[in-house]
């Protein structure tokens, strides 16, 4: 089963991320990946380099970022495991890392099943 995990920030402190928690994250991408289960990561730029398009009463219109959440989406990673359990371990590891590293710091991960074709029955 693949798993993408967003995560976001609601506070962050003054500054870059720290040192170490860039190091922190960096160990446990290569853990991942020594465990075979890691399929892509990546950092996102911040909603004021990013567009919104949606559909509302049959019209489509374009909204040209930053939006307004609270929280700023900041970045992702893919997973290949056997459960959802290990998706939620490997996300609670990541933010045990902010934890430890950048006080101050607070946001949360989403964990989201990716759906293949074993998701859906048979074509019809």
């Amino acid at each position: 089963m693949r798993y993408i995990t967003l995560l976001t920030t609601i506070s962050t402190p003054e500054g870059p991320p720290p040192g170490a928690l860039m190091a922190a994250i960096a160990q446990l991408g290569e853990q991942a990946t020594q465990a075979g289960v890691l399929l892509d990561t990546a950092g996102l730029a911040p909603s004021a380099a990013g567009a919104r398009i949606a559909v509302s009463e049959g019209e489509i219109s374009v909204t040209d970022g930053p939006f307004t959440e609270a929280k700023e989406l900041v970045s992702y990673a893919i997973y290949q495991v056997g459960a959802k359990e290990e998706a939620v371990e490997w996300s609670r590891r990541f933010l045990q890392a902010h934890v430890e590293h950048w006080p101050g710091w607070e946001g949360d991960v989403q964990v989201l099943k990716v759906l293949g074709p074993e998701d859906f029955g048979p074509p019809a």
